[in-house]
């Protein structure tokens, strides 16, 4: 099983992440998680804190020369804001109140609930780790796992459906074709005219001091029948998925495949008729269940969406009470993103990925990669020959 662990806060020196569980043998390198950390910094509508982070990992321990060694895998990724905070988030009690004290939650945040929770009444204590710059390490772990599932041709993607009231109408039908039209647009949607309107309804929020969420959705290809369980309830696949995607901070709504939609349709026009052939086997003609039946991967594309509430830091603050005095004052503002929503969507196919590689391995295990893919490959002919 793959377990891992994050710290780190958003002015610390650092984000940190330990990778338990990857079998040895798979091949690694720094670039195969920058590239995914670069494509969650891009989209438009981030705001300042883009321009000062250029996020890289280093991989401090599990691998050697470009291999995983099946120890665990230590990742760094370096805070180059951390210049600016070294006094005001410095772990020596000497540098204690070097900066004023956040009072004034703001709405929308873990702010107020977090700091009732654990007693703070210096708020920063509270917004420094429930940050969303946390998600920078769960896309590099996400990267980890990508790379082991695509040494099984599984693919993980993502693409933006919704901005706001923008809906994209006009998308390319192929999977492949949709994420390449996403890669090419700023604001991840492969609608280019939804894109255009999109980008002016950020101006927009923008200038008013206000923000924009909206959908996306995550799509896996390539994921064999039979990873997940209908045994347990807490070894169903889509309910791990559900799980790991609304832990993504401001995700507010998961749905998978038809989602909602199906409770307003009757039967006949929700469930995916199954056929068979001898050149194909069983297969389906539609993917109305997004993949996943009973819990378990019935070999169609794994389909997530997944709704993301706007940004509740605005420039144009909202009303809230001062935690100490108790008076009414306008929130806090600090440094964030007029939307988010492309980022969101790269941070979904990390936990996406996460939890469909820990699936992987509970099924075919492997201390070595090669006994990993020996397992997966004999699980595969018996299912041509089911």
């Amino acid at each position: 099983m793959i377990r891992y662990l994050t710290s780190g806060e958003s002015h610390g020196q650092a984000l940190t992440g330990i990778v338990e569980g990857m079998p040895a043998g798979l091949k690694l390198n720094s670039e195969d998680i920058n590239k995914d950390l670069s494509r969650r910094q891009i989209g438009y509508g981030r705001g300042g804190r883009m321009k000062i982070e250029k996020d890289k990992a280093q991989i401090l321990s599990g691998v050697r020369w470009g291999e995983t060694l099946g120890s665990p895998i230590c990742l760094q990724i370096t805070n180059n804001d951390w210049n600016n905070w070294k006094e005001g988030m410095s772990a020596e009690k000497e540098h204690a109140k070097s900066i004023a004290a956040v009072t004034r939650p703001r709405p929308g945040h873990a702010d107020l609930s977090g700091a009732l929770k654990y007693r703070q009444y210096d708020i920063r204590n509270i917004l420094e780790r429930s940050s969303a710059r946390e998600t920078a390490m769960r896309v590099a772990v996400g990267a980890v796992c990508k790379k082991l599932l695509s040494a099984f041709q599984i693919k993980v993607i993502s693409y933006v459906t919704c901005i706001g009231r923008i809906h994209a109408k006009d998308m390319p039908e192929g999977l492949d074709e949709r994420f390449d039209a996403a890669e090419n647009s700023d604001i991840r949607c492969p609608d280019s005219n939804a894109a255009v309107m999109m980008k002016k309804l950020i101006d927009e929020a923008n200038a008013k001091g206000d923000t924009h969420g909206g959908i996306f959705e995550v799509v896996a290809t390539g994921v064999p029948a039979g990873l997940g369980s209908h045994v347990h309830w807490d070894r169903r696949l889509d309910g791990k998925l559900a799980q790991s995607i609304m832990s993504i901070q401001a995700i507010k709504g998961i749905e998978i495949g038809d989602g909602f939609a199906m409770g307003i349709k009757p039967g006949s026009e929700v469930m995916d008729e199954i056929f068979h052939s001898k050149e194909t086997n069983f297969y389906r003609n539609t993917n109305h269940a997004g993949g996943i039946e009973g819990g378990i991967t019935n070999g169609m594309p794994i389909l997530l969406r997944a709704a993301m509430k706007p940004i509740p830091s605005l420039k144009k603050p909202l009303q809230s009470v001062d935690i100490i005095s108790k008076e009414e004052f306008e929130a806090a503002y600090e440094r964030s993103d007029v939307c988010a929503v492309p980022a969101a969507a790269v941070t979904a196919e990390a936990m996406s990925a996460i939890v469909i590689a820990n699936a992987l391995l509970e099924k075919f295990g492997g201390d070595n990669i090669s006994e990993t893919m020996d397992n997966f490959c004999r699980y595969k002919q018996g299912l041509d020959s089911f």
